[in-house]
């Protein structure tokens, strides 16, 4: 299971944060909304043609740019069915 950024996980799938790219600025608008390195989240959906992308963190959800989704870097957690 490699690291994949944001944008490649499909719906539904669960992901660690195992980094985030960018600037100090970017860390601190992504730290505000609750995403932080090993924090687990969901993918809910994304839009076509690289539109926002919807996660969920616990019972927070927030909608990503796609620009700001692809500088988030996660590991897929395996499937538990």
């Amino acid at each position: 299971m490699g690291k994949i950024d944001l944008t490649q996980l499909k719906s539904g799938e669960v992901a660690t944060v195992v980094a985030i790219e960018g600037g100090i600025g970017f860390h601190r608008r992504i730290e505000s909304l609750g995403i932080r390195v090993g924090v687990k989240i969901r993918k809910i959906s994304t839009q076509l043609m690289r539109g926002p992308v919807t996660i969920q963190m616990g019972n927070t959800q927030a909608a990503l740019g796609f620009g700001m989704a692809i500088k988030i870097i996660v590991k897929r957690e395996p499937e538990q069915e």
